[in-house]
């Protein structure tokens, strides 16, 4: 049809120049009157309009449904009509791709509810709301790897499959090429796994940052950002069992250079996204306060999307000890009217309730806590000198709660020792790990951030499972 290359709709929308040809490719979003065609083709939220010929032939013009795909050579001209600067006026137009509008399940017309469209996850980039979504998705992970490498960071590709659960939650899904239905067993009926393909037990990882510990004892930073899965049987609107972590691990650095880095960080990447993504937040910000409209008062949020983006990355975030955090709970009058669900006493994990309440109620800005008890923290974060709390930190942020989990990691051989026998981690095991404590150990600190935490925060979304391209939950592995 045309020699012409391709424009995107976002550089023509952008250039706001008249009087020119081009040539545009993309999907119908609607067509009225069988003269005016919204098309749009990925690259940015907004339609572009396309006039085409009333006298256009009429079995084409039934072709040109919603969703289906179009090639248009024509002529950009200044638009008559309101709601766009420029229009174009169309020459030659090709159906690249039928769509029938019996069959189609996104009709202009209709509003599809979320848990809809995660039924027909693989048609959902089609609306405006998933478009949006995942355009600010792509643009924190640029600006995720843009922070790091500007800073010296050192890229690192942890293993997927792994022997060790970082965690020590056990709740790690097993790699295997054995028969599963009669896999080869010793003598006391246990499976065989010096059978398997690895010849021992391995697993899908949980966490990259073991591995990242090793390489920064070679290039004092470094930092990994890949998948990461949890066997947790868990349906809550925050939890998936495959997800995206971020975790920087640096060399020299303790605790509160950790908590430094980690608050940089996600100032930076809120502020790359407001500047980079104001469409795709607006349209997410309109969204979202219709959605406040229809909950009581008393549950709607303080600020819209984008002041509540603007408020973090212009506050300081407020530093406290675990100790503080539970004497506020304490005497908060949530607790007093036995408000809470969970119950409150030094010594327990913090809940979304406790850390909600915190950040959205007593403080209203983002919140890191740290000295946390060791006997809820994992074997390798530092123990304090007071002997019952370690240098770990959690950043709490407004809506979803944690956001951010890291420590100062425990670099004294003996103590690391110590911790593992607690905990009935075996050292043989480990003997690699162990041996960064043995050969020229050094202070050190690290962080993760659960990236689709940080997707749903910034979007507004309310449900993680609508800023992951294809959620993977419990019973749940469709597409």
């Amino acid at each position: 049809m045309t020699s012409m290359k391709r424009t995107k709709i976002k550089e023509i929308l952008q250039q706001d120049k008249v009087d020119y040809a081009v040539n545009v490719k993309g999907w119908v979003r609607s067509f009225r009157n069988n003269q005016f065609i919204a098309l749009n083709d990925g690259s940015c939220i907004a339609n572009l309009q396309i006039v085409i010929d009333l006298d256009t032939d009429e079995a084409l013009l039934k072709r040109i449904t919603t969703g289906a795909s179009v090639s248009v050579d024509g002529q950009v001209i200044a638009s008559q009509g309101k709601g766009q600067n420029v229009e174009i006026k169309a020459s030659q137009l090709e159906i690249l791709g039928d769509c029938d509008p019996n069959e189609f399940p996104l009709q202009s017309k209709n509003r599809p509810s979320l848990e809809y469209l995660r039924e027909i996850a693989h048609l959902r980039f089609r609306t405006n709301t998933f478009g949006a979504v995942f355009r600010v998705r792509h643009s924190l992970a640029f600006a995720v790897h843009k922070f790091f490498n500007d800073r010296g960071f050192v890229y690192m590709h942890t293993p997927i499959i792994t022997a060790s659960d970082a965690e020590g939650a056990g709740e790690m899904f097993h790699v295997s090429t054995l028969p599963p239905g009669n896999p080869p067993r010793l003598e006391d009926g246990s499976i065989d796994y010096a059978e398997d393909f690895f010849g021992r037990c391995t697993n899908l990882t949980v966490s990259g940052q073991l591995e990242a510990e090793l390489a920064a004892m070679a290039f004092s930073e470094v930092y990994t950002f890949g998948p990461t899965f949890r066997a947790e049987n868990s349906n809550t609107p925050r939890h998936l069992a495959e997800f995206w972590m971020i975790e920087p691990e640096v060399a020299f650095n303790d605790i509160y250079d950790n908590m430094d880095l980690a608050e940089d960080f996600i100032r930076y990447v809120i502020d790359f996204v407001l500047k980079n993504n104001s469409e795709d937040l607006d349209f997410l910000a309109q969204r979202l306060a219709e959605e406040e409209k229809q909950k009581p008062m008393a549950e709607r949020g303080e600020m819209g999307l984008k002041e509540k983006l603007e408020f973090v990355i212009q506050n300081k975030f407020e530093r406290i000890t675990y100790t503080e955090a539970i004497n506020i709970l304490l005497e908060s009058p949530v607790y007093k009217k036995k408000k809470f669900q969970y119950d409150v006493k030094w010594g327990i994990d913090l809940q979304s309730e406790h850390e909600r309440y915190l950040v959205e109620k007593h403080f209203k800005k983002p919140v890191i806590v740290t000295g946390y008890p060791k006997d809820i923290k994992a074997f390798y974060m530092r123990l304090n000198d007071d002997g019952k709390t370690v240098a770990a930190m959690d950043i709490l942020a407004p809506g979803i709660g944690e956001i951010v989990g890291g420590s100062q990691r425990e670099e004294r051989l003996d103590n690391l020792m110590a911790r593992m026998k607690e905990m009935n981690i075996p050292a043989d095991e480990m003997f690699w790990y162990l041996d960064t404590r043995r050969f020229g150990t050094v202070p050190h600190a690290g962080f993760g951030l659960g990236f689709e935490r940080m997707v749903l925060f910034v979007t507004g979304m309310t449900n993680i499972r609508d800023v992951i391209p294809f959620p993977r939950t419990p019973k749940n592995a469709e597409f």
